[in-house]
Formats: C-alpha cells, structure tokens, sequence
C-alpha cells in the first residue's frame, strides 16, 4: 500500500518536475490518448470483498483524475488547479479497464486504466485559462540497467527490479512514451562512461545501435553501504541532450522502495522537460545556460572537476564539446547566475571566473 500510493502521489506530483513556462494558453495537436491514465495501482480494505472492490474503483478515480490534471498541466501552473477542486472526477469518467487483479475476503489490489472524455476535461481547462498540454513525444527508448560501485554491469535481482519499476509505470498514455529495452551488448562500458561523464559521441553509438535517434540510458548504482541509489539519466530524449544525475536515500534497506521513487520521478523529468518546450519557454530545462572551458594540469584533475560538476545539485545537460591534455571546452544548465554558479563551485573546491575568452573553471585546490 505504501508502493502504491508513492506511485500515485509522485506520478502526479513529478510528472511537471522539470518544467518551468509563463502562464500560457496555446494548445498543442489534439491527442486523447494522454486522458488515459494507465497502470494505476489501487488498493482497498472493507468488510467484504464487493465493498472493497467498490472502494478502490472510487478512490482510484479520483486519484486518477488529479494525476492527469497535473499531467497535462505544466507544474507552474499546479496553483490555477486549486479552481477544479470542486470537480467531481465523475462527471469526467469514460471508462475503466482491468490490466490485474487479485482480492480476498476483505481486500482488493489491482492495476487499473482510468479513462476520462478528453473534451470535458480540455473544455473546462480551456474556461478557466489553465495551460495544458496534450501532444504526445515521439517513443523514447529507455534502456534499464544497474551497476555495482567499481561500475560493472550487473544482472540479477537488482537489475529485474529496476525494470520492473519502470515496467510499472504508465508507459504508453504518458506525455513522452517509453520503449523500455534491455542494454544491448554491442554498448560497452566505455561507451556508458562517455554518457554519465557527458562526453560527445556516445548518443550516436546509441541511436546506430537501437535504430532509433531517442535513447535514455537509465543507470542505477545502489551503494550499500553508504545507503544511498545514485540515479544517471544519460542520451538524447525528444528535447535534446540529457545528463541528469540524482541521489536517493535508502531507507531501512528498502532498495526497491528507493528504485520505485527514481523511476517515478525519471518519467516526471522526461514528461517535464516535454512541457516545458512545449508550452514555449525555447529550452528544456529552467536553468541557464552556461559555457566556460576548464583548465587542468593532469587527467586525474580534469576527472576530479568533472565529478564535482556532475554531483553538484542543479547542474543540467553537461556536454563536453572538445577536451584536450589541459583543457575542455563545455556547457552546462544551471537554475541561477554564473555569479551563482560560481559560489555554488567554490563550495565544492572549483573556482569559477571570467577571463579573457569567457568563464574559465579550475581546481581551487
């Protein structure tokens, strides 16, 4: 139950993560696809098994009609849905299907598909001024793996969870639609390194391999013993470039607890990187784009700073454009100033100033 309602409440709540527009009422292409909320997880007790039934199947609707309000709406905006919460989710209510099911005396579980009319819910939008978008991505592969801490592949138990939670989710009514693939073995660890360090090239060696342009490698490394999951989120998705790196606590040993968070909120970055260009705001994320060339004196250096600059909370999109034995020429997304920037780096041991090419990064230490 407590799964289940972390899957509802953050596919809601994540699904606008990383989006950021002005309040806009421009319309993408008419799709009633996404007023489908699918795979949704319900779960309810009552005195006997009819009762519970009927319990979910409410709950569930209602829940599910708030999850696609904040769907199709971009997470600015979440405050104009206050308006709609006198809505009953009822009056929107098209149907409902059965993907699984299993019950008791007392107690139903089952993941469900609610589908709401598509033209009551954009008319009441459109009545109440609140922007909204509807108009599909096209499919994202996003390919599952996880790695242990010395950076190998591994397979097993970890690896089926971590699938399996992206599995678990809305996969095909979503804003942006995943083709969930396995790693495939002409990818090699190299290719996976250039990806987390976001180096050049290692998209194109995705897309020949998948045979398609959009490709998401989706890395889990679990560290136990600093409990922690540390989440990468590398490739090209139907916006750009991507290089988003997350950290998660884990909680009382739950590794699968914490897989579930990152999934959930993987698809709310990639949902949430569509609305923001959709709704016109010219870029993917809400930070600002910055170029600078770091300087180094040795390789180990320029690792060091890369790491930093990967860890560093806020940090988006790092794209190495050249690199030489001393220098590398890049640019990153951060929500906030150089100024900003630079006392956030100065924190973490970089020094970050204006020379005379532009903003020249090195080792402070």
């Amino acid at each position: 139950m407590i799964r289940a309602g972390l899957t509802r409440t953050l596919m809601a709540a994540m699904a606008g993560a990383a989006a950021a527009a002005a309040p806009l009422c421009a319309l993408a292409a008419s799709n009633d696809e996404v007023y489908t909320v699918g795979n949704y997880p319900v779960d309810a007790q009552a005195a006997n098994a009819v009762a519970a039934k009927e319990k979910a199947l409410a709950d569930g609707q209602r829940a599910a009609f708030r999850s696609l309000l904040k769907r199709v709406v971009p997470v600015t905006d979440y405050a104009r849905l206050k308006r709609l919460s006198s809505l009953q989710s009822g009056d929107f209510f098209e149907g409902v299907s059965v993907r699984s099911e299993r019950n008791s005396t007392t107690r139903y579980i089952a993941s469900l598909d609610f589908s709401f009319r598509a033209d009551s819910v954009r008319a009441v939008l459109k009545q109440e001024g609140i922007p909204f978008v509807e108009e599909q991505a096209r499919e994202i592969i996003v390919v599952p793996l996880v790695r242990n801490t010395q950076g190998d592949v591994v397979k097993g138990a970890a690896s089926r969870a971590w699938t399996d939670m992206w599995k678990s989710l809305d996969l095909e009514h979503t804003l942006t639609p995943i083709d969930l693939q396995s790693l495939k073995p002409e990818i090699h660890a190299d290719t996976l390194k250039m990806l987390q360090e976001g180096r050049g090239g290692a998209e194109r060696i995705l897309a020949g391999e998948y045979g398609k342009p959009y490709v998401i490698v989706a890395i889990a490394e679990p560290d136990v013993a600093a409990k922690r999951l540390n989440v990468t989120l590398a490739g090209i998705d139907a916006v750009g470039p991507m290089a988003l790196k997350r950290s998660y606590r884990v909680f009382d040993g739950d590794m699968g607890y914490a897989m579930e968070l990152a999934a959930v909120v993987g698809q709310g970055v990639l949902e949430g990187r569509w609305k923001a260009i959709k709704t016109g705001i010219g870029g993917a994320s809400h930070g600002t784009l910055v170029a600078l060339q770091a300087q180094y004196a040795s390789l180990a250096e320029w690792r060091q700073i890369r790491r930093e600059l990967l860890d560093l909370a806020g940090v988006e999109d790092l794209r190495i454009e050249a690199e030489t034995a001393q220098s590398a020429n890049l640019t990153l997304r951060y929500p906030g100033s150089p100024q900003d920037l630079a006392s956030a780096l100065y924190g973490r041991g970089l020094s970050l100033q204006t020379g005379a090419g532009g903003l020249i990064l090195r080792s402070d230490y």
